[in-house]
């Protein structure tokens, strides 16, 4: 099947299946909205096969080339179809236990993935290792059959409606002179059991995503460890690989739609009548071009740090943007609709240049791997 038809198989299929009450909701920063009609939808595209698009057949995928993850992404983003409570599980967790994990733990887990029947989270910052990552504290040492966890973690997305959590937790300790990452295990943790406690952490936004996780004496089976013990480093920076792979064309599908609202809202309060707001918006389409641009040419040809690259790329966009938005705002009469979208817009995008690898870190990433320079 040539590409272009396979993008109108993604279309005729989610413009049959996506209903109007779903179209936009979810996302960033709204990610308690619609949640079960959201989590319905993503079984029904789960056995449609279109959450293990990029999967290899062997592990119930479709094996799709890298050209056609990126049009799955694109219609999905232009349909406006919902946010998934998923995606932690099948383009994060999934492809780590395809490439690290035994085959007893491809069997337990992959087929549940790829049904959306089990939810997972991300067990990775704490309180005092956020993104510099290799000094946490949260510790596991082995007891018989099973690991015995303690510590905590932070800011973990969706941790209260998770079935588990993959937790990077110490289990020795780092050897003198060694990098700090030595001795780190990546374990796979139910996270329905007394010896875990979720409080969730009220944002900005007034929503409440995130949450703190406590580990006092929580348990997970000695078999439940990817890849060898102590080498968990190596695991854990592969599965922040894949979740910034060929999604993030999506996710700037998805910035284009925001930037033609605030567009449409400029129009209608007179705000493009002013030369330097109607420059400002001229200017994000022109960097939102030039990202793309750089986004597919990082896919197709590997670059070193390209992850990095992007993330520093499209945190300060959309950061400008919600800056933006509230210049038009004040620019003249808006309807409530819009007050609060673009508020929590943003509220919101201020934690943007933070999580998943703060600016600082993705500078380092580059300073280190593109311009060889010398560690501080």
């Amino acid at each position: 099947m040539p590409d272009e038809a396979f993008r109108i198989e993604v279309r005729e299929w989610l413009e049959a299946n996506l209903t109007d009450e779903l179209r936009g909701t979810g996302g960033v920063g709204r990610e308690s909205e619609a949640f079960a009609p959201r989590l319905a939808f993503a079984r029904r595209l789960a056995a449609a096969g279109w959450t293990t698009l990029s999967w290899p057949v062997a592990h119930g995928g479709r094996g799709a080339s890298l050209a056609r993850q990126v049009i799955f992404h694109e219609e999905y983003a232009r349909a406006g179809a919902p946010s998934r409570p998923d995606h932690i599980g099948t383009t994060m967790v999934g492809p780590t236990l395809i490439d690290h994990g035994t085959p007893s733990q491809q069997q337990r887990f992959l087929p549940a993935l790829a049904a959306v029947d089990e939810l997972w989270c991300q067990g990775y910052s704490e309180p005092g290792a956020g993104s510099d990552l290799a000094g946490l504290t949260t510790r596991a040492r082995l007891d018989g059959d099973r690991w015995v966890i303690t510590g905590q973690k932070v800011w973990t997305s969706l941790a209260h409606v998770a079935d588990w959590c993959f937790v990077l937790a110490r289990t020795a300790p780092a050897p003198a002179g060694g990098h700090r990452s030595a001795g780190l295990s990546y374990l796979l943790v139910p996270m329905r059991q007394p010896g875990i406690t979720v409080r969730p952490i009220r944002q900005l936004t007034g929503d409440s995503e995130f949450n703190e996780v406590f580990f006092d004496d929580a348990v997970t089976s000695s078999d439940l460890v990817v890849g060898a013990p102590g080498e968990g480093w190596k695991v854990a920076m592969g599965t922040l690989a894949y979740e910034r792979g060929a999604a993030t064309v999506g996710q700037q599908v998805g910035f284009q739609r925001d930037l033609d609202d605030l567009v449409t809202v400029a129009r209608r309060t007179g705000a493009t009548r002013d030369p330097a707001l109607r420059g400002r918006l001229t200017r994000a389409r022109i960097d939102l071009t030039v990202l793309r641009a750089h986004t597919l040419r990082s896919l197709s040809e590997d670059l070193p740090a390209s992850p990095s690259v992007i993330k520093l790329l499209w945190t300060r966009w959309r950061q400008g943007l919600g800056d933006l938005a509230m210049d038009v705002l004040a620019s003249g009469a808006c309807s409530p609709a819009d007050v609060e979208r673009w508020q929590r817009y943003f509220l919101f995008s201020r934690a943007d240049t933070i999580y998943g690898g703060s600016d600082e870190i993705q500078r380092g990433i580059i300073a280190d791997r593109v311009l060889g320079l010398p560690r501080r």
